[in-house]
């Protein structure tokens, strides 16, 4: 067990991080009374009652045992296969497990192996609750650093999710190499985290208690636009944000002028290259967004509307999951544009804050507390 707990595989050993994290998941915290603070364990935005439905039938023990920060539920998952980044106990590998349904297969991994023995317990619970023949879930034993030396085969997975696990690895670069390696063409790597307003010190950076709280973790949002980018990914796309607060004292003095964010993002594996902006219909159909898709914090498609979108989005949605939900035409197409424009993408998720709180005060802080820290962490 020892040999374990140093290296999960071939060519991966554990970090001081990565033990001093899987003591606090593994040992310190019991179930969600345990954590330091009120961490977001509420979405900034309603939960649509078909995802309320799907997390009811998840075991209490299971839910019990949760430390993430809301949901990451993208769209259009039937049928598809799930990779979920440090899974913990499971729930969110539970509750997808009912969105993809019968023919598609959710795995969940991660380095803690008493979260694990909590998620691998109510496997056959779930399979029967879910009335499967068999289950489509299944849970690994290792790093989001490591995805191959855990055993999983490349280019298998059409989404890759991930709920404030990133911030939580000392090398950023590698997991989200190991992401992109994992998906398919077309496939979305669709993740929420934490980021800071710059380059944190190493104080921040080696201070135990803002580690565990998911901000000595955090990356500055800028290196994250050049890492998705150094790794092949699509340019980041933002979907929501929310401002963290940190009320300690003790904690803020050593924070200083620093702010932070919980941001959702999707980055897609697709091909690079010039493509032009054109015209797309959006079809209608998708579960939960029948008649109006909000794809990101910019581009929002109602059923049969024409909307021009620029050539980043265009070829999102023409070589992903999306594509058949789309009618494609070029700029001047013949069905009559109703008049709706690219925007300038958004990817500072400090401004896109702003840019909530004055639409309407304090909306954007509307997922996250303000005890001793707001982070999200799992």
């Amino acid at each position: 067990m020892a040999e374990e707990n140093r290296a999960c595989a071939k060519g991966f050993v554990d970090s001081t991080v990565h033990v001093d994290v899987k003591e606090y998941y593994g040992k310190v915290l019991k179930n969600t009374a345990d954590l330091k603070s009120n961490a977001c364990v509420a979405p900034a935005k309603p939960i649509p009652a078909f995802i309320r439905q799907a997390l009811k039938k998840v075991h209490p023990d299971v839910t019990a045992r949760y430390y993430g920060c809301g949901l990451v539920v993208p769209e259009c998952l039937e049928g598809c296969r799930i990779l979920d980044l440090g899974s913990g106990s499971g729930r969110d590998c539970y509750m997808l497990s009912q969105l993809v349904g019968e023919k598609g297969h959710v795995t969940g991994i991660d380095m803690t192996e008493d979260q694990l023995d909590i998620a691998r317990t109510y496997v056959d619970y779930h399979m029967k609750e879910f009335g499967y023949k068999k289950s489509n879930v299944s849970f690994v034993q290792g790093y989001i650093e490591a995805l191959t030396e855990a055993g999983l085969k490349k280019s298998s997975f059409d989404i890759i999710i991930s709920n404030c696990v990133v911030n939580l690895s000392p090398d950023k670069k590698r997991v989200l190499a190991e992401a992109y390696s994992m998906l398919k063409d077309g496939g979305e790597l669709y993740f929420s985290d934490v980021y800071s307003s710059g380059i944190l010190t190493e104080e921040i950076k080696n201070h135990k208690v803002l580690w565990g709280e998911c901000l000595g973790g955090a990356l500055w949002w800028k290196d994250l636009l050049q890492l998705a980018e150094e790794v092949g990914f699509s340019p980041p796309r933002l979907v929501t944000a929310s401002i963290i607060t940190v009320d300690n004292k003790e904690l803020q003095k050593v924070l200083g002028d620093f702010k932070f964010v919980s941001a959702t993002y999707r980055l897609f594996k697709v091909p690079k290259g010039n493509i032009k902006p054109c015209q797309v219909i959006y079809n209608g159909g998708i579960t939960g967004v029948e008649d109006n898709f909000q794809f990101d914090c910019q581009n929002a498609f109602k059923v049969d509307e024409v909307v021009e979108v620029d050539g980043e989005v265009a070829t999102i949605l023409t070589h992903s999951r999306f594509t058949e939900d789309f009618t494609f035409q070029p700029p001047g197409g013949s069905r009559e544009s109703c008049g709706v424009k690219p925007k300038a993408g958004i990817v500072d998720p400090f401004e896109l804050v702003h840019q909530l709180e004055k639409q309407s005060p304090g909306s954007a802080t509307g997922g996250c507390c303000s005890t001793q820290s707001a982070a999200c962490c799992k």
